[in-house]
């Protein structure tokens, strides 16, 4: 006898990203095994596509896609918001919460909590530990996770590295918190080769510090092909400092280097540039790496977060954040002689693609819902 179907509702803030990538994924995923689904997102959040992929969901999440405001911060949202989700949630007869990022996990919890639903998991998305310790944000952040573990029943972590840093930083959780990866669909594992008109440098992701535009930028102006020409870069994404990184190409002279593409598909980027560039300060397990690795295109990168876990055997080339001259020879590295990281892109194809699936990711977070409902004595339909 096969195991009865559930309802799930996921929560996050911002459907923008990785994490937005990621429950998309998961909602088809899990759709496509019986389940019934519905995804909660901040009412005021969004880039130039939200819109267009949340129609793409919609056939898949029978539960329905519910715009709610969730403050960035602390608002008084943070209050009336898991009110009105307890009630959503009793409504649809939910059995499962999964909160994604900070906000998404502490309403998960917060909805569990006041009896919205059986029971809450959390995949963290870096969330809190990328706020500072030094700041009252990041302080307040990890004093309300610790105090939410107790009404926890797993957490997931998409990379070792996040399972890791938040040990250190929140304490290690009581309840179930295995490292399920991202994963891709087959199909997405097809090579694409650089356009003839591409620039030699392409940027995917959003426009804020934490993702080092800046230091890329800076080390773009001394980069040039060993003829002399000086390297041009796309930059594909929005984001809350659009118009401050756009102000600094002006004022470095790059303005007829640095083409500002807006909010396009990654794959549809990857053609843009001949080397995907990854300058990140702090990550967890970015989509764009392994979606960049599946298309078989060399990327220079930085060591957070868990791209070392993707990168695989050719984490050794993974560069230290923040280091604009670093970022700037591996840069002029590649336009001399672009073959060793064409070597290295077919071998980070080849390890990611034994190891990174949707398949693999949904099986075990499915499995893992089910772990929770058992252990709180709940079947579905509860």
């Amino acid at each position: 006898m096969s195991e009865p179907s559930l309802r799930i509702l996921q929560i996050l803030r911002a459907p923008v990203g990785g994490a937005f990538r990621h429950v998309g994924d998961l909602t088809e995923a899990l759709a496509a095994r019986g389940h019934a689904l519905g995804i909660v997102a901040d009412a005021g959040s969004g880039d130039a596509r939200t819109e267009e992929k949340f129609a793409a969901l919609a056939p898949h999440a029978s539960l329905g896609i519910h715009r709610l405001p969730i403050p960035r911060t602390l608002g008084a949202a943070d209050l009336t918001t898991p009110l009105r989700l307890r009630g959503l949630a009793r409504r649809l007869g939910i059995d499962v919460l999964h909160g994604h990022g900070a906000k998404g996990g502490f309403a998960a919890r917060l909805v569990r909590m006041a009896g919205g639903a059986p029971v809450a998991l959390y995949t963290p998305h870096g969330g809190v530990l990328h706020y500072p310790v030094s700041s009252l944000t990041g302080r307040v952040f990890r004093q309300l996770e610790r105090s939410l573990l107790a009404q926890t029943d797993a957490v997931i972590f998409e990379s070792a590295f996040a399972q890791q840093a938040f040990g250190m930083s929140i304490g290690r959780p009581a309840c179930p918190a295995p490292v399920i990866h991202n994963g891709l669909a087959e199909a997405e594992f097809v090579a694409i080769a650089p356009a003839a008109d591409a620039h030699d440098f392409v940027f995917i992701g959003e426009f804020r510090e934490l993702k080092g535009i800046r230091y890329l930028l800076q080390a773009l102006v001394g980069v040039a092909a060993p003829d002399g020409r000086p390297a041009t870069l796309v930059l594909a994404g929005a984001g809350p400092q659009m118009a401050e990184f756009r102000a600094l190409i002006d004022s470095l002279g790059l303005a007829g280097r640095v083409e500002l593409a807006g909010v396009r598909p990654a794959r549809e980027m990857f053609s843009r540039g001949r080397c995907v560039v990854v300058p990140s300060l702090a990550e967890s397990l970015p989509y764009v790496i392994l979606e960049a690795a599946a298309a078989g295109r060399p990327v220079i990168a930085t060591q957070v977060g868990g791209i070392g876990e993707i990168f695989g055997p050719t984490a050794a080339a993974l560069l230290p954040p923040a280091d604009g001259p670093a970022l700037g020879r591996a840069m002029c590295d590649f336009l001399a002689d672009p073959a060793p990281a064409a070597v290295a892109a077919a071998s980070r194809f080849t390890f990611i693609r034994q190891r990174f699936s949707v398949d693999y990711m949904a099986d075990s977070i499915e499995a893992l819902y089910r772990q929770a409902l058992a252990l709180r004595g709940h079947t579905a339909g509860f």
